[in-house]
């Protein structure tokens, strides 16, 4: 049977602020297609937050399938639009969408140029989070863990590598890398409790005794940022695994150290001062340097936004480029992706989430993000006197033209229910298929 209903916005990928940016323009009577490279939706909540976390995880299924259940809501997963696709941005114009919202996230990982960066040994925490988390590709390649492991960073997504590492990997030694000092660690409380008894009281009362000199300089409270570290040891997860935590704050990588055969052996890292820049700390270099024997070497310093889509992008790097004048700002922000060289606005393309702020906050930053972007892109199309449109059939026309294996909201419940009965036949909580092709079987798209 044809769908001949109109869908308006394309929206590219299906993370949170993509699928309620989905919900929320189709409250105000627009049809929408959300377009995913991944075959499941649901983006960094599938697949980046921690693999035990089902409560929260099925919080969000839930409401996702209730977003994908809309009669104004079509779903296109395991579509790459851009460069490494079949089809590109403007593309999706032609067809007959009136506008296009980008959601895809922040798949660039940032990199420092060290020597040795490109090492073997030597990962970026995203690519890990979606090793274990069953993304396909990184779910089938292989992130050989030694004993002892640095990680460069001090945020949220610190805690969940180093949760990993102790409890799934068994190393015996972990060492937190961290520019500026204790001051200044980004994890929140909650997110620390499953790692924060493996914390060596020891060295962490030396290395307090170390930073102290330079805390003081700039007016810090060293027992205060102590007690901001150590406070959740109140409420601490229990020991189940050996291994150790130690800091090294006001330490930044210089190179990575390797072997003849390339295996990493050591870190070189050289010490910090400590500085005010205005309201801001920052780290100065003073040319002293130390090594550190690890294994590997894991950088948790977030991502950044590839120019996969052919969008266009800020000459630092920075980004896509938003316009220099928005038409259509909600709340004071702006969604309009803008033309570097005029600074006018692209008509009709618009971004959000992760895609327009990359690492910034977590799920529900994501979802106001893309519900705000809703509220510029319903004021463009109002702007306009007349909507096309595309048929949902017409749609599924050019991707069989284009021999694209796509799999509809229809295809992901058929999906979701073979990995749940294979959980059940496997006494699992959770089960997910480790392949694109084991997933397009299960949905009977492959044989």
């Amino acid at each position: 049977m044809e769908n001949q209903q109109k869908l308006h916005v394309a929206i590219i990928g299906a993370g949170p602020a993509g699928l309620y940016a989905a919900q929320k323009l189709s409250s105000m009577g627009y049809g929408v297609a959300l377009f995913n490279r991944d075959i499941k939706p649901g983006g960094l909540v599938e697949y980046g937050i921690f693999l035990d976390k089902y409560k929260i995880k099925n919080g969000f299924r839930a409401q996702f399938q209730q977003i994908l259940a809309c009669e104004d809501v079509s779903y296109f997963g395991n579509v790459t639009i851009g460069k490494n696709g079949p089809l590109d941005l403007e593309d999706l114009l032609s067809w007959g969408f009136d506008a296009v919202l980008v959601t895809a996230g922040a798949q660039g990982t940032k990199t420092v140029n060290l020597p040795g960066e490109d090492l073997p040994g030597v990962y970026h925490a995203k690519d890990m989070v979606y090793h274990y988390n069953k993304l396909p590709p990184f779910s089938t390649m292989p992130f050989p863990i030694g004993k002892k492991v640095a990680i460069i960073g001090g945020g949220n997504v610190m805690t969940d590598i180093a949760h990993y590492l102790l409890y799934y990997c068994n190393v015996e030694e972990i060492m937190v890398i961290i520019r500026r000092g204790p001051a200044e660690v980004k994890f929140d409380q909650k997110e620390v409790l499953p790692i924060i008894a493996h914390l060596d009281m020891d060295d962490f009362e030396k290395e307090m005794k170390r930073v102290t000199p330079a805390m003081l300089a700039i007016g810090q409270n060293p027992e205060a940022a102590e007690h901001r570290v150590t406070v959740a040891m109140e409420k601490a997860c229990p020991v189940e695994h050996p291994g150790r935590i130690i800091f090294r704050f006001l330490h930044s990588p210089k190179e990575i150290l390797s072997d003849q055969k390339g295996r990493v052996t050591a870190i070189r890292l050289e010490q910090n001062s400590l500085e005010l820049n205005g309201d801001r700390t920052v780290s100065r270099g003073t040319g002293k340097c130390e090594e550190f024997a690890v294994d590997n070497v894991i950088f948790a310093i977030g991502d950044s936004v590839s120019d996969d889509l052919g969008l266009p992008m800020h000459a630092n790097g920075n980004g896509i480029c938003k316009s220099a004048a928005p038409q259509f700002p909600f709340e004071g922000i702006n969604f309009e992706v803008g033309n570097p060289e005029t600074g006018q606005s692209l008509a009709g393309v618009f971004f959000a989430g992760w895609s327009r702020n990359p690492s910034t906050g977590l799920a529900g930053i994501a979802r106001r993000d893309g519900i705000y972007a809703s509220e510029a892109i319903h004021q463009y199309l109002q702007s306009r006197p007349n909507l096309k449109g595309v048929s949902a059939t017409d749609i599924q026309k050019r991707l069989d033209e284009l021999n694209v294996c796509y799999v509809t909201k229809e295809k992901i419940k058929v999906l979701e229910e073979a990995e749940r009965n294979t959980a059940a036949a496997k006494g699992l909580e959770e089960f997910k298929f480790s392949t694109n092709d084991e997933m397009l079987r299960a949905t009977g798209l492959l044989s």
